[in-house]
């Protein structure tokens, strides 16, 4: 195995990558970011990271927004174990900590000596038929998405409904006593992402039921931010509303869609178990890797820590080694690496007609 050296990139986006890798979302969340590729002993450019720095008073931390994007050829989990290595040299003289990635990114490895945690997310391919996606969902999942359209709910998609969205969303956090983010900056983060993210609506003779907000690219729709109305909603609103959210991304050519974040192993009758086996029974495969973080000065990193501890018990990290015990090194790959350039992105289809019982094929209502 070659040792890798990280080095800064310039930034050359195309949708066939992540959403999450483009300048504009970095930017919308960071004024310092970029690019670092791993080059092996070959002197060959064989992947990149790209990452954003967050200030907070005097600390610096790192915070990487997608995983490990490799270029062309394999990558070995030794090599790309090697080549994070050298990323927390290159930021050692530049940072003060590395702190855990967003849940959409879900690394295979760690750098030695990271502390880490397991961690995965449900995932589907777009790439098979409408046919084979319906029959891959949980037949309960069926069932209330067939209830939702037979009693009139109505999905909607457009950026007119951010407002509404982001009430939902919010609400939806402070029902289970988390914070989330201001009217502003969340308006910020949608606007930066221009056309590469999609807004959709559930409503039940015009009351709002939920709303899925969604970025995307050819290479991947995430489902980032998720929100329902809370008490009155129509049993299978939300169902009813990813499905139409997976027919249009599919119909789109994007490759997959992501439910981003699930905890393994979660904990029998919580919150936690409830959104697991709603992300599941959409029948997506489970991605298991781990989420991590390093420590880069022991002094700033002991006053982030202490923060984020204070603040809300810990970060995603700390919660899950409590929860579940330090995530170990994966022995074998446990999911594909990201690989630039993709596969090519498959022309737009119409909906086709499905065998057996389920909604009438319609298309998500724009406006």
């Amino acid at each position: 195995m070659s040792d890798f050296q990280a080095i800064p990139l310039a930034m050359e986006w195309h949708p066939g990558l992540s959403i999450y890798a483009s300048p504009a979302f970095l930017q919308s969340v960071s004024d310092e970011f970029g690019w670092l590729g791993g080059v092996d002993g070959a002197g060959r450019l064989r992947c990149l990271l790209p990452y954003t720095i967050v200030r907070r008073a005097t600390v610096r931390m790192v915070r990487f927004r997608v995983e490990t994007i490799g270029l062309g050829d394999t990558l070995s989990l030794g090599e790309e174990r090697s080549f994070l290595n050298s990323v927390v040299e290159y930021f050692r003289p530049r940072a003060d900590i590395i702190i855990p990635a967003t849940t959409n990114t879900i690394f295979r490895t760690a750098p030695d000596g990271a502390v880490t945690a397991p961690y995965g997310s449900m995932v589907l391919d777009l790439s098979e038929g409408e046919p084979a996606l319906w029959q891959q969902i949980h037949s309960k999942h069926r069932n209330v998405i067939r209830n939702a359209e037979k009693k009139g709910v109505q999905v909607r998609m457009g950026g007119e409904h951010l407002q509404t969205a982001y009430q939902l969303v919010r609400d939806t956090f402070r029902r289970s006593k988390l914070p989330f983010m201001t009217a502003s900056a969340f308006r910020q983060t949608i606007e930066a992402l221009g056309d590469n993210v999609k807004i959709f609506l559930a409503e039940h003779q015009g009351k709002p039921q939920g709303c899925a907000v969604i970025p995307y690219s050819s290479y991947a729709a995430y489902y980032v931010y998720g929100g329902s109305a809370g008490e009155g909603v129509i049993n299978g609103a939300m169902n009813f509303l990813q499905w139409e959210a997976i027919r249009f991304f599919r119909n789109l050519g994007v490759g997959r869609y992501d439910f981003v974040g699930v905890r393994l192993h979660p904990d029998k009758g919580s919150k936690a178990e409830g959104l697991y086996m709603f992300k599941q029974r959409f029948g997506g495969r489970l991605v298991q890797g781990c989420m991590w973080k390093y420590p880069l000065r022991p002094l700033k990193a002991a006053v982030y820590s202490l923060a984020v501890r204070l603040l809300r018990g810990g970060d995603l990290v700390d919660v899950e080694r409590r929860r579940l015990g330090p995530g170990e090194p994966l022995s074998a790959p446990a999911f594909p690496l990201a690989v630039c350039p993709p596969l090519a992105a498959r022309p737009p289809a119409a909906p086709q007609p499905l065998a057996g019982p389920r909604p009438a094929a319609r298309s998500v209502a724009h406006g």
